[in-house]
């Protein structure tokens, strides 16, 4: 799953307002139903809005409209019949209380009225709302979690290695990031230029990435101060986590190494620099609390010797992407199957990256010559299928592939592109797209590759 934090700018997942708390609008007012916080009638939507909604394409406006409201509701049953600690008044204060430690940071946080998302009422302004909405949605998480596990089947999490500046938690703690005297961060992050403009065809990240660099934005952090704590921050962080999904994919591990800095009074990459982290010292404490760390490295990009070390001392899976291994070069072919470790995750492309049906499309015609020479004649008809193929029949101990490419969808279903700061993350799987006919074959092919059980 992408990150499922409280959006940030751009309703970006990896620009997160909170790395503990959950995403509001990913509350299921089905649920609030069933626990008795609203009438039945609230579930009721329009055909239009209904039509509207599945369209393969979201709107967080819309929804926000339509839900806040109702959360409001359900706050104020809450508040109502909780006098003699009704509708699990008791369940709520053993919440506050074990997630303390974050909560009532991200509750004066979130009811400042700076920070409010397009509404203004009397509910926004009282921290005990944002409490009681993380509430359910712990509540809600477990639930979705105990019925996956029921049915033997495991959550992935992404974790953004780093903070958004607008966020609760450098509000909070300014102390363990980098910032000057009026909170503003001193160097930003991003990814540096590629040395070789003509790799852009072969980026994971993307040819923006890849020509010009990209600058995020984030503090980087005040590493000294989260020693001198005992990396207590970090392990709440992915103790919370960790309490949500089975294995999680770390996002830019190799910040976990060395991270780019960019002066705050550019955004030029070019003038940024490469420097050392302390990573190595946090994945011993994180490992000494948690044992073996569920964790997937992403390690794209610039997969150096010492960061491979890294990741295997600590026994992380590392990431491979098909779409990057069909154009010619050492470096690509590091992407092709034949050449994976086990320890490793291959999706033939992630969030970042358009659609196979996309890519297909885009590349060009040497490249489609190599693809089919390696996946056989149906990559010319069907692209998706033969790259969803190649990654289940891959030695990589997890195959892990999008919706959309499952589906075969084209350029318009892609979720992100890197650099462009506007019409992201809001791709929508529509009412039936999932069929019994594609879950056959997808069980006839993890059973030929033996990947069930």
């Amino acid at each position: 799953m992408l990150p499922i934090g409280p959006v940030g700018d751009g309703d970006c997942p990896y620009s997160a307002r909170s790395s503990f708390a959950i995403e509001p609008m990913l509350a299921s007012i089905t649920d609030l139903v069933e626990d008795d916080y609203l009438p039945t009638s609230a579930t009721r939507i329009g055909r239009e809005a209904s039509t509207g909604d599945d369209r393969g394409r979201a709107s967080w406006r819309r929804v926000r409209r339509w839900k806040h409201p109702l959360l409001e509701a359900a706050f104020r049953c809450f508040q109502t019949r909780r006098g003699k600690m009704g509708l699990r008044g008791a369940a709520y204060e053993e919440f506050r209380t074990r997630q303390a430690d974050w909560l009532e940071d991200w509750c004066r946080y979130a009811s400042t009225p700076s920070r409010l998302r397009g509404s203004n009422t009397d509910a926004d302004h009282d921290p005990a709302y944002h409490a009681f909405i993380q509430f359910i949605l712990d509540r809600q998480w477990s639930r979705l979690r105990r019925h996956a596990r029921d049915r033997d089947l495991r959550l992935i999490g992404d974790l953004p290695i780093f903070c958004a500046p607008d966020s609760a938690d450098v509000e909070s703690r300014p102390d363990l990031f980098r910032l000057d005297r009026n909170g503003d961060p001193t160097v930003l992050t991003g990814v540096p230029p590629s040395a070789d403009p003509d790799d852009a065809a072969q980026s994971v990240w993307g040819a923006t990435a890849v020509d010009h660099g990209q600058l995020w934005g984030h503090p980087h952090y005040k590493w000294a101060a989260h020693r001198s704590e005992d990396w207590a921050w970090w392990r709440s962080r992915v103790r919370t986590t960790l309490e949500r999904f089975d294995l999680v994919r770390i996002d830019h591990f190799v910040g976990f190494q060395k991270a780019f800095e960019i002066p705050r009074d550019t955004s030029d990459p070019r003038t940024g620099r490469w420097r050392r982290t302390p990573g190595e010292e946090l994945l011993a404490s994180l490992a000494r609390e948690f044992g073996p760390l569920p964790f997937i490295a992403e390690d794209l990009g610039d997969r150096t010797p010492e960061l491979s070390v890294l990741r295997d001392r600590f026994g992380l899976l590392g990431m491979r992407i098909l779409q990057s291994g069909f154009f010619g070069t050492p470096e690509a072919a590091e992407e092709l199957p034949h050449n994976y470790p086990r320890a490793c995750a291959v999706y033939p492309g992630s969030h970042d990256n358009d659609t196979v049906a996309g890519w297909y499309r885009a590349i060009d015609k040497e490249a489609r010559r190599r693809f089919s020479a390696y996946a056989g004649p149906a990559a010319d008809t069907e692209p998706a299928d033969a790259m969803t193929r190649l990654a289940f029949t891959s030695p990589a101990d997890a195959a892990i592939v999008q919706m959309q490419d499952l589906l075969g969808l084209g350029r318009r279903a892609r979720m992100n592109r890197p650099g462009e700061p506007t019409g992201n993350w809001c791709w929508r799987m529509r009412r039936g797209d999932t069929t019994t006919r594609l879950a056959r074959r997808l069980a006839t092919l993890a059973s030929a590759a033996e990947r069930l059980g």
